[in-house]
């Protein structure tokens, strides 16, 4: 058994900390606030975010960052916008040769750095390593069957950690592409806004289909053209994650994009969810990255138009099916014109 300790007490956080208490390893969960800490610790239940789920009793709880430096394995759970001030403030505390395990989604904003980046940029005496897929903590918490994947540059990290989070209802694959398991956690949540905002106009199935299969496209394009391997795109942490946060009502991009889609700001969705909605900062991250890695994204620049520029999504929809003829696999087309 090990010792483990998450940087980050929202939903997923908590979700992971569950997941491995219950596998007999001993967990500290970190929260920002001292009366978050203290309330999870008096009712041992996240009842903003996993109201109802029982938090086991071999989870403790602390605001103090030093307290988690003593461990086996540091997992980072915060949202993309505090992952390096909150790395900033860890590394003062932690060893050389410390393994650490980012499961947050989403690009720093302004740099747009993959947050394994901004870590070893915060802590560059320790081995990052990241974890994704489709995995929603409303069902994690409640030991519904769920697949990850893993990446890390030394492959016997990446055989540890998925030792450590193995589970009868936690399967975790490994993956040498970090950069690529980071970019289709992170992008997806664009193209699941804009999934959202086609349920709110009342748009169809046909519909969402296109924008899921052109919007993985869109991401492994960007994906490729920075260095990633197109495969992983079509795997757990690609088209795994986009299924499920296009299609369930326990995505909060989805459900900001519904409210878009009836009418609401970017803004106002972002405020009646009351949740961090990762697909409103990373789409703009994407438009500046796709422009210039010099990558086509028309539904990318299409969500742009309407989360920064005030344009319609209806005119968005328009604008994407009135788009030039094209041919839908490049490399076929390649190979027919040579």
């Amino acid at each position: 058994m090990a010792n483990v300790s998450v940087i980050g007490s929202g939903g997923w956080g908590t979700a992971i900390a569950i997941l491995l208490a219950k596998q007999g390893h001993e967990v500290i969960l970190w929260s920002y606030l001292k009366e978050e800490s203290e309330a999870l610790r008096t009712y041992r239940e996240n009842k903003p975010f996993l109201p109802g789920v029982a938090l086991p009793e071999n989870i403790q709880f602390t605001s103090d960052l030093s307290a988690c430096a003593n461990a086996d394995l540091i997992v980072t759970a915060t949202p993309s916008h505090a992952i390096r001030s909150t790395a900033h403030s860890l590394a003062q505390f932690i060893r050389s040769g410390q393994i650490v395990l980012n499961i947050s989604k989403g690009l720093e904003e302004d740099t747009y750095l993959t947050l394994s980046k901004v870590l070893a940029e915060e802590l560059p005496q320790c081995e990052i390593a990241v974890m994704s897929g489709p995995s929603h903590a409303e069902e994690v918490s409640r030991g519904i069957p769920t697949t990850n994947v893993v990446a890390a540059e030394n492959q016997k990290t990446a055989e540890w950690i998925q030792d450590l989070f193995m589970s009868p209802s936690f399967r975790v694959y490994t993956n040498p592409d970090i950069l690529g398991v980071e970019l289709g956690g992170s992008l997806k949540n664009v193209i699941a806004l804009c999934a959202g905002i086609i349920d709110g106009m009342g748009l169809g199935d046909n519909t969402k289909a296109a924008l899921m299969t052109r919007g993985i496209v869109e991401m492994a394009r960007l994906g490729v053209a920075m260095g990633a391997c197109e495969e992983t795109f079509h795997g757990l942490a690609g088209v795994g994650d986009l299924i499920v946060t296009c299609t369930s009502m326990h995505s909060r991009n989805r459900r900001a994009g519904i409210l878009i889609g009836q009418g609401k700001t970017a803004e106002e969705a972002q405020q009646e969810v009351k949740m961090v909605v990762e697909g409103v900062r990373t789409c703009k991250a994407a438009k500046e990255l796709s422009e210039k890695m010099g990558v086509e994204m028309p539904i990318v620049n299409e969500a742009y138009q309407v989360l920064f520029c005030g344009g319609s999504p209806r005119d968005a929809v328009q604008n994407l099916m009135g788009r030039g003829k094209k041919h839908e696999s490049e490399k076929d087309f390649l190979k027919v014109i040579s």
